[in-house]
């Protein structure tokens, strides 16, 4: 595990690019892609086993982002750790280019499948636990939700069969920043209390400050945790963490920030220009 200081860098370097993408390519989800950055950091340089020259290895853990629209912060953090060129983020979000708003299984190396349409990530994640299980592997998975997302139906059928599995290799992150598009999560839909609703599905439920990059590394180190569930992880974090003007501000779900909002935020993360 990289020094704390260290990891801090990095969660600031790619809140620093996802802003300038955004701004770049004219896309949304902003907001969105800020909230889960400390969670994609910890995950891909503390707790995956992975090997960026070798992104097909069948032992490799598996990492779906389910809340495909943050497809920006996956990007960034499989570029900054090596899967593919640094500069081939330029092209997000342009015509033809392979990284597109929503990720597609092997768009780039490190991308293990589609998703955009909520609720998906779940079943799929169950999928690869079960297959993992049956070629007697140990690799783990690793699904990154949105609050959102837990109005899916599809998402609690999931919830159910994994326990009835015992999928402990298997471990869901819930990105808990308390809006969805177009109001508070619990005021679109009664999401808390959240973690007591995982644990009478049968997991191994814990809760964590969503930019605490210790604790986090703690609890996806945790995984799996001894208890022989499947684990969740519900992390309280802020729509648009790191720049003060965008934090729980619900419209940077679809604003595009100009220029000079550009150069105020990188400012803010103490990132040269």
């Amino acid at each position: 595990m990289p020094a704390p200081t260290t990891l801090e860098h990095v969660a600031r370097r790619i809140r620093g690019k996802l802003v300038e993408m955004s701004h770049h390519a004219g896309t949304p989800h902003l907001g969105s892609s800020l909230s889960c950055v400390d969670i994609v950091a910890s995950s891909y340089w503390s707790a995956l086993n992975i090997d960026p020259q070798r992104p097909d290895d069948p032992d490799r853990d598996r990492f779906i982002l389910s809340k495909g629209h943050a497809a920006p912060a996956l990007y960034t953090a499989l570029a900054f750790r090596g899967f593919f060129p640094e500069d081939q983020l330029e092209t997000f979000g342009e015509p033809g280019s392979v990284l597109a708003e929503q990720p597609s299984p092997g768009c780039v190396p490190g991308v293990e499948a589609a998703t955009g349409s909520l609720g998906h990530g779940l079943p799929i994640g169950v999928g690869i636990a079960i297959a993992g299980r049956i070629q007697r592997r140990s690799r783990r998975t690793f699904v990154l939700m949105s609050d959102g997302e837990c109005n899916e139906g599809s998402v609690w059928e999931a919830a159910m069969f994994a326990p009835a599995q015992r999928l402990d290799r298997l471990a869901v992150m819930v990105d808990y920043n308390k809006w969805q598009a177009t109001g508070r999560s619990d005021e679109v839909m009664a999401l808390s209390p959240l973690k007591d609703k995982w644990e009478a599905f049968g997991w191994s439920a814990y809760e964590v400050d969503g930019h605490d990059l210790d604790a986090l590394c703690d609890a996806l180190g945790r995984v799996p945790d001894g208890s022989g569930k499947p684990v969740a992880i519900i992390a309280h974090t802020v729509k648009g963490k790191g720049v003060s003007f965008m934090e729980d501000d619900n419209n940077w779900h679809y604003r595009i920030p100009t220029a000079e909002e550009v150069r105020q935020a990188r400012d803010e993360l103490g990132l040269s220009h």
